[in-house]
């Protein structure tokens, strides 16, 4: 499949209707998600945001957030609506004495993708860093296709200033920076390493305990880990949960395909958990479609 030519930049403001917000609010906040998070909410500073996962005792994803400090005591979880019932039910069933209380804030909040001249040049440079400004926030996200992006958070009814984007366009974007934001087609599929996670701020080893620790510890540190995300380009739809296989075996499935969106100048592009030993350049294919590997615009953590 050859490379399509180079796309024009990406520029604009694009509404993020699949995502909604947890908040949890209370004095304990940070300790209680310090304690059910793969990231460190301790030290969690209002100009930082965190990567994070959730995971069931067998290490294994249930849901993933982009998260970020709004008071002392307000830690605002984004993730994907359709998970977010189900999180929110499991969360609260481990709050237990924690002076903490988690709610459903989607309805107060809107949500926009910030693509191209329209993230503020005041926002850090580096991924994961948090802008407040009045009511809303800004978390700068890994770039997609070389497209600076930014997340924006503001009150319910209101938007950021910039051209139209959709939200196709900003899906194919989410898609290329190579990290992916687990739907429910895939929940309970991967440990955080399998997509990377490790290698994108999603998982911190110096913290303590969480559910599924031990396992994602496990994981990192004995033996090579034997399954990773790729990004692929494809020549027909696809879609999250689709099964990968590779030449060299048509019955069982590699790799699972986690996240995929249209190119804006045709084909398909997606992110692909699969195992390494199948990204050697041998055919892959998810149904009707071929698939090519594409470089990850990130480098992993075992190659620093």
């Amino acid at each position: 499949m050859s490379q399509p030519s180079p796309l024009l930049p990406l520029n604009g403001v694009a509404p993020l209707g699949s995502l909604g917000v947890i908040a949890a609010e209370g004095d304990e906040a940070a300790a209680f998600l310090h304690s059910q998070l793969t990231q460190d909410f301790a030290l969690l500073g209002v100009s930082e945001a965190r990567l994070a996962a959730l995971c069931t005792a067998k290490g294994r994803m249930l849901a993933s957030f982009i998260a970020f400090k709004r008071a002392h005591d307000r830690i605002l979880l984004v993730c994907r609506r359709d998970l977010l019932p189900p999180t929110l039910k499991r969360l609260q069933m481990f709050v237990l004495r924690a002076k903490v209380k988690l709610r459903d804030a989607s309805d107060g909040f809107a949500l926009h993708g910030l693509a191209g001249e329209a993230v503020p040049a005041g926002l850090g440079a580096a991924p994961w860093t948090h802008l407040a400004d009045g009511d809303t926030s800004m978390v700068r996200l890994y770039p997609g296709a070389g497209t600076p992006r930014a997340l924006w958070v503001g009150p319910a009814g209101t938007a950021p200033a910039g051209a139209a984007l959709s939200e196709a366009q900003w899906d194919w974007l989410e898609v290329m920076s190579g990290v992916a934001t687990l739907g429910q087609p895939v929940v309970e599929a991967f440990v955080p390493q399998m997509l990377n996670y490790e290698s994108v701020g999603g998982v911190n080893f110096k913290k303590g305990c969480y559910p599924g620790q031990e396992v994602v510890a496990r994981s990192q540190f004995r033996g090579t880990l034997k399954r990773r995300a790729y990004l692929v380009q494809a020549d027909a739809p696809l879609q999250s949960g689709q099964e990968v296989f590779h030449a060299s075996d048509a019955e069982q499935p590699t790799g699972t395909v986690v996240q995929a969106a249209p190119n804006p100048q045709g084909g398909w592009d997606a992110i692909v958990s699969m195992q390494t030993g199948s990204a050697d350049g041998a055919a892959l294919r998810a149904g009707e479609a071929t698939l090519q590997l594409l470089p990850l615009p990130y480098p992993l953590l075992e190659d620093i």
